[in-house]
């Protein structure tokens, strides 16, 4: 007798990943959903058109993972995300581009986005993230984010319109080694080689890490990365193309 994803994640002692679609174009929406099917602890629980069909949903069926395409109408998806984070928190979002919307993918992580996938991601990948992002980490694409950073910057892009840059008063208020941690985490450098590099123990990194995503207002390594970019701490040339996950 045949059961549901839900089931089968019961059955292995877990909750199956409960997750929102929302693309504005029906084939995708629908190819998302065949892809997530076979997935023993997925299960899509509703699917939306735009953003603000999406945040209604959220609200009616609580996922734990809403996959937001980020332009559609009537409410893209960087609003929908940052009205998502602000009214339900727990809800967590995974963003998907196509490689042609540099400064809106960057708008969605400084929206509280937990991470992005291309569209062009194999759907290996997409569950991958899924299940990561449900955990609470966030979920970069090197390749995707090494061009969105590199072209954001070189360009001198302004966030789209009606999105401001993020407020770097917390700048001010790192020591001159949270400085240093902050200049070699954004150049791609993880928490081992940060240690070596500094001739300091990981658990100081972690330390470092934690005080200085906590004084900078951002959530995780790919946010303190942009973050590092828009200040001017470390240029383009610099980014080393590593996955920014903790």
């Amino acid at each position: 007798m045949g059961g549901t994803a839900e089931d089968a994640a019961r059955d292995a002692g877990e909750r199956a990943v409960r997750v929102l679609i929302a693309d504005d174009q029906p084939l995708v929406r629908r190819g998302l959903a065949l892809i997530l099917g076979p997935a023993p602890d997925v299960t899509v629980v509703a699917e939306a058109e735009n953003g603000e069909q999406a945040l209604v949903l959220a609200r009616e069926h609580r996922p734990d993972v809403v996959v937001m395409d980020i332009r559609m109408p009537v409410l893209d998806g960087v609003a929908a995300t940052e009205r998502l984070v602000r009214d339900l928190p727990e809800c967590r979002v995974l963003a998907l581009s196509t490689f042609d919307m540099d400064e809106y993918v960057v708008a969605a992580l400084r929206a509280g986005a937990y991470g992005f996938l291309p569209k062009d991601s194999s759907p290996e990948e997409l569950v991958a993230a899924i299940r990561t992002v449900r955990t609470g980490e966030a979920v970069v694409a090197p390749r995707l984010l090494t061009r969105l950073i590199r072209a954001y910057v070189r360009t001198g892009r302004a966030a789209p319109q009606g999105r401001e840059r993020p407020a770097a008063e917390g700048t001010a208020a790192l020591t001159p080694r949270e400085v240093e941690v902050w200049r070699l985490l954004a150049t791609g450098l993880d928490n081992t080689e940060i240690a070596q590099t500094l001739e300091i123990s990981v658990s100081t990194v972690k330390n470092y890490i934690t005080s200085i995503f906590d004084k900078l207002g951002v959530r995780d390594r790919a946010q303190a990365v942009i973050a590092a970019y828009e200040s001017g701490l470390v240029a383009a040339g610099q980014q080393a193309g590593r996955d920014w996950q903790d």
